[in-house]
């Protein structure tokens, strides 16, 4: 009874180790704030001084939590694994990314099944800087073009 105590608490320990483990490794992880000095739009609203967005792991998704330029709440999950993750808060209902190695990642966001924004964010090799391209349309239909520098806080 105590071998299989202790191995259940060997099996816990390594478990959460390496849910930690992933979490440090993964530089999109943390909480970011933006930088208008450094950010340029070329047309939509740009986020507002101020604005923070969180990235945590959930299990086996990665959750964003933020606010669109209007104050209003933003929050999605998206899976690891790839595929069409959800909308918790804010004017769209799906979402997907790609990644294309530790530090770039390409994601979309959906409303009604449609492509709406499509945005390439890169991590700096030091992980102090997050660059996020956007291009597409906001959930009210017009143009969002620019690019916003975010700074790991």
């Amino acid at each position: 009874m105590k071998r299989l105590l202790v191995f259940a608490a060997v099996v816990v320990i390594t478990v959460m180790y390496s849910g930690v483990l992933l979490a440090q490794s993964d530089p999109f992880v943390g909480t970011w704030k933006i930088n208008r000095a450094k950010s340029k739009y070329t047309s939509g609203e740009p986020a507002k001084a101020g604005t923070m967005i969180t990235i945590q792991r959930m299990g086996d998704q990665e959750q964003l939590t933020s606010t669109m330029p209007d104050g209003s709440p933003l929050k999605y999950e998206v899976p690891d694994k790839g595929g069409v993750g959800k909308f918790i808060a804010g004017p769209y209902d799906g979402v997907s990314e790609k990644r294309t190695d530790d530090n770039t990642r390409d994601i979309t966001w959906m409303k009604g099944g449609k492509e709406m924004l499509h945005f390439h964010a890169v991590v700096s090799k030091d992980g102090k800087t997050m660059r996020i391209t956007s291009k597409g349309t906001n959930a009210q239909g017009t143009p969002v073009s620019g690019v916003a520098v975010w700074e790991k806080q």
